[in-house]
C-alpha cells in the first residue's frame, strides 16, 4: 500500500509539473524606449526626453485560454528626462552648493531594474498572427545607477554627476500595452508592440532651495513609452 502511495504521489507531482511547464513560456526582449519626466509644479517643467533601451526576460504562465499571468526582469538604460526650472535656486545640493540661475536645466539620467507583474490577453490565431493587450501591468522599479547634467548656467554646466542622494531609489509603475505575436514555429513567436508606464511617486528627493530659503517639495513622475521586440519561446 505504501509503495502505490508512492507511485501515485510521483505520478501526480510528474503530471503537475508536465501541465505547469505546458502552461508557461518565457521569453526576451529589447526595446528602444523614450522617457520623461513631468512635475506637480508649474515651475518646473518637463524640457525633454531620454532615448534609452530595455533589455529583460519575460514569462507567461496560463491561466486560461487566451489569458496569462506575465511576470520578468528588465534592465532599464538611460531613462529619466530633463527638468527646467523657470525659478533660480539651490538645487542638488549634493552636486554643487552654488545658487543656480533661472532656467536651469537639470538632466537625470537612470539605470533602473524593473520587476513587471500583470495580465495578458490573447485574440485567436489570424493565420501565423494573433493581438494581445497587457492590462493592468505593476512594475516595481528599482534605481540602481543615478547620474545627472545641469545646463543652461554661465560656468556652472556639469556633466554626469553622481545624483544618487537626490534620487528615490524606490518607485512603482503601472501601464499597458499592446501588439501582435507572430509565429515563426510551433514554439516560437516574434513579438512586436508598444507599452505605456508612468511612476506613482515622487522621483525626486526634494532636498534643493528654492531662490536659497524655500523648500522645493514638488512631485517628479516618470513616464515611459516603450517600444517592445522580443522572442518568446
Amino acid at each position: 500500500m505504501k509503495k502505490i502511495t508512492i507511485a501515485l504521489f510521483l505520478s501526480l507531482t510528474v503530471t503537475f509539473l508536465a501541465q505547469a511547464q505546458s502552461n508557461f513560456r518565457f521569453g526576451i526582449q529589447a526595446s528602444p524606449s523614450f522617457s520623461w519626466l513631468s512635475t506637480s509644479d508649474n515651475n518646473i517643467n518637463g524640457n525633454g526626453a531620454n532615448l534609452g533601451l530595455k533589455l529583460g526576460l519575460t514569462g507567461e504562465y496560463d491561466i486560461a485560454e487566451n489569458y496569462s499571468i506575465i511576470g520578468g526582469l528588465n534592465f532599464a538604460f538611460n531613462h529619466g528626462g530633463t527638468l527646467k526650472y523657470n525659478k533660480g535656486g539651490k538645487y542638488w545640493p549634493s552636486v554643487t552648493s552654488d545658487m543656480l540661475p533661472d532656467g536651469v536645466n537639470l538632466k537625470y539620467n537612470l539605470q533602473f531594474v524593473e520587476i513587471p507583474f500583470g495580465m495578458k490577453m490573447r485574440t485567436n490565431e489570424f493565420g501565423l498572427l494573433r493581438y494581445y493587450a497587457e492590462l493592468p501591468v505593476f512594475t516595481l522599479g528599482i534605481v540602481t545607477k543615478s547620474n545627472g547634467d545641469i545646463k543652461g548656467t554661465s560656468g556652472l554646466d556639469k556633466e554626469k554627476e553622481n545624483i544618487s542622494k537626490e534620487v528615490n531609489g524606490f518607485n512603482i509603475a503601472w501601464g499597458l500595452g499592446a501588439g501582435v505575436e507572430y509565429e515563426i514555429s510551433s514554439s516560437t513567436k516574434l513579438i512586436g508592440g508598444f507599452a505605456f508606464q508612468k511612476y506613482f511617486f515622487d522621483l525626486t528627493e526634494n532636498s534643493g532651495l528654492i531662490g536659497g530659503s524655500q523648500t522645493e517639495d514638488s512631485k517628479a513622475s516618470m513616464s515611459t513609452l516603450t517600444f517592445k521586440i522580443g522572442v518568446i519561446f
